[in-house]
């Protein structure tokens, strides 16, 4: 069999392999290790677009797997299948008849077999064209797609599972937020402002613009995109990426493109996790319809909600699993360990203009903003826990929205299981589709949150070294197998009210890492011992595991592990410090923060 991919008249070969951010002459060259004549010339009168590639159907489902999962339905025999990839539609012509007479959906590791192109059933047939067949993509796009067959929630298991990767393809994703503000008044950017920023990004450095209606919203480049939170927080969503240096070097060409256009405009960004010195009246609110309804609805879920949205900052890092057993692992250490992380992070006590209490406010936000979507998840660690235990969880918290015809519709508090079955009410017998699922799982907010990767979620965001430093952290504690182990041994015996006494006592402590660390070695049974013994044998003890699983990896990465051991040496976190500042150097004024952590 022999397989032609096509474009749709608006999709060239270029678009084709930028699709994920480039292919690699090699790769191109694969792609066409067919030539079948007849075949293509055939397909040239079928398709008004350029014949982009021959290929035998296992290097196609090899080019696929670069992708993201697709669901198959099929409804008649055809020899030609539309393919969407983000926004590009392909169509794939072959030159004998698939016999097509059943849904197929993903795989255990979520993508087909080579046996049975495309993950459908394959009979050989006299050639002679038959009917054609959509294949419904979904990825992580707001664009709805039109489903023919319900989604089941083996379905969205199947979704989760897709994830899993080998090792060698295991990749680092870097997320930050940071405050932009006018250097003259300190003021938050308005989001004029922020279109000005957005637009000056894309014609200077070839960002493609994100739109919703007449404004712009966000920017893609390749892998990378940048978004607005909320409150205009600008907000850096970097590519998977294989070792951290070159996620130092992708924060380091973001930052220097930014300062590029916004001190022309007289802005600033301000690295820090929660917003120092205005009020929630002094925000700008975002023209995101989605923002809309998390903005109404919020207050009646929690008292914080609205700061979450738009006085708060984080830095994470999204990292691969390999199986569904590597997940649960990575998952549970990730919870345990995510309090240290925020102690060591924390960065976050002034609340406009005055200390608030908190080391870091913006981790105290989270316990009581929508207790439906965040904390700790003590069902992580029950034996029984698996993808579909998690499918579980998601579909028991309450909805925000579903998008349709480039609008967002209210569906607060509703369920994602009636919307399975159909009986959403603010849009009766409509089904789901993956988009749906993707964007349902977007509003969901433990401290560490899965998806097709698990992220941990647990920082303040800072200024540019420690964007480089968590992610250390936590690759070197969660990709190296004797750390994860180590971790997962040291905190074997932590309760569910243990490790949630940790979360809620982590925020707030001055001498904030003494008293976690005298927690955790209460948690593990060892013995009391003097505040240097304490970090010794606890935060030293984490950051050893992490520098030397770093060391294991081999790409010579521990360096970026400086700040975090800066912390741990000292005893002082972040916020310490500047609250240090405040009642002495500043004068009891939060103002110069805005220099002291600008990027």
């Amino acid at each position: 069999m022999r397989c032609v991919l096509a474009g749709d008249g608006n999709v060239s070969r270029r678009k084709l392999f930028n699709t994920r951010g480039g292919m690699l002459e090699e790769e191109k060259r694969r792609l066409r290790v067919c030539d079948s004549e007849e075949l293509e010339k055939e397909c040239r009168l079928i398709s008004d677009g350029e014949l982009l590639a021959v290929l035998e159907p296992s290097v196609l489902l090899e080019w696929l797997q670069q992708f993201y999962a697709f669901s198959f339905s099929a409804v008649a025999s055809c020899r030609s299948i539309s393919i969407r990839i983000r926004k590009l539609q392909f169509q794939l012509y072959t030159d004998e008849k698939l016999e097509c007479n059943s849904i197929v959906r993903e795989s255990s590791k979520g993508f087909p077999s080579s046996s049975s192109l495309l993950g459908l059933n394959v009979e050989r047939r006299p050639r002679s064209l038959g009917q054609r067949m959509v294949v419904s993509a979904s990825p992580p796009t707001e664009d709805a797609v039109v489903m023919t067959q319900p989604l089941t929630k083996q379905d969205l298991v199947a979704y989760l599972a897709s994830g899993c990767k080998t090792k060698e393809k295991w990749r680092i994703g870097t997320e930050h937020e940071k405050f932009g503000f006018e250097f003259g008044t300190l003021r938050p950017m308005k989001y004029e402002q922020i279109a000005d920023l957005l637009n000056g990004l894309a014609e200077r450095f070839d960002w493609e613009k994100i739109l919703e209606g007449d404004y712009v919203i966000g920017l893609k480049q390749g892998k990378q995109s940048i978004s607005l939170e909320p409150g205009g927080q600008f907000e850096l969503s970097g590519a998977p990426l294989e070792t951290l240096h070159q996620t130092c070097a992708e924060v380091n060409s973001h930052l220097y493109q930014v300062k590029a256009v916004a001190e022309e405009m007289g802005i600033g960004f301000l690295g820090i996790g929660f917003q120092p010195k205005w009020g929630l009246k002094d925000i700008p609110i975002m023209p995101k319809g989605r923002y809309e309804i998390m903005r109404n609805y919020m207050p009646k879920v929690g008292s914080m909600g609205l700061d979450m949205m738009f006085r708060t900052c984080t830095v994470q890092v999204n990292l691969d699993f390999s199986s569904e057993l590597d997940m649960i692992r990575k998952f549970r250490a990730g919870l345990a360990l995510q309090p240290i992380a925020t102690a060591i992070f924390a960065n976050s006590p002034f609340t406009e203009g005055k200390p608030n209490g908190y080391l870091s406010k913006r981790s105290h936000i989270w316990t009581d903003t929508d207790n439906n979507r965040a904390g700790m998840l003590p069902f992580v660690f029950d034996d029984s826990f698996g993808f579909e235990q998690y499918v579980d969880y998601a579909l028991d918290v309450p909805m925000y929205f579903v998008y349709r015809n480039k609008r967002y519709i209210d569906c607060t508090g509703l369920s994602f299981r009636d919307f399975l079955a159909g009986k959403l009410p603010p849009i009766p017998g409509e089904l789901p589709t993956l988009n749906d699922w993707e964007n349902h799982l977007t509003t969901i907010f433990p401290e560490v949150r899965l998806k097709r990767y698990l992220e941990m979620r647990g920082a303040d965001g800072g200024p540019w070294r420690r964007l480089c430093a968590l992610p250390a952290f936590w690759v070197g504690l969660l990709y190296d197998e004797v750390a994860l182990q180590n971790v997962l041994d040291m905190t074997a015996d932590w309760t569910k009210e243990e490790r949630e006494m940790l979360r809620r006592k982590t925020p707030f402590r001055d001498g904030l890492l003494r008293h976690v660390a005298e927690d955790v070695l209460k948690l593990a049974k060892v013995d009391q011992l003097t505040f240097p013994g304490l970090l010794r044998h606890v935060a030293e003890d984490v950051l050893k595991l992490a520098k030397d699983g770093l060391e294991r990896r081999g790409y010579k990465e521990a360096g970026f592990l400086r700040e975090v051991a800066e912390v741990v040496k000292s005893g002082i976190t972040p916020a310490e410090k500047l609250l240090e500042l405040y009642h002495g150097k500043w004068g009891g004024s939060v103002d110069p923060v805005f220099e002291e952590l600008l990027y």
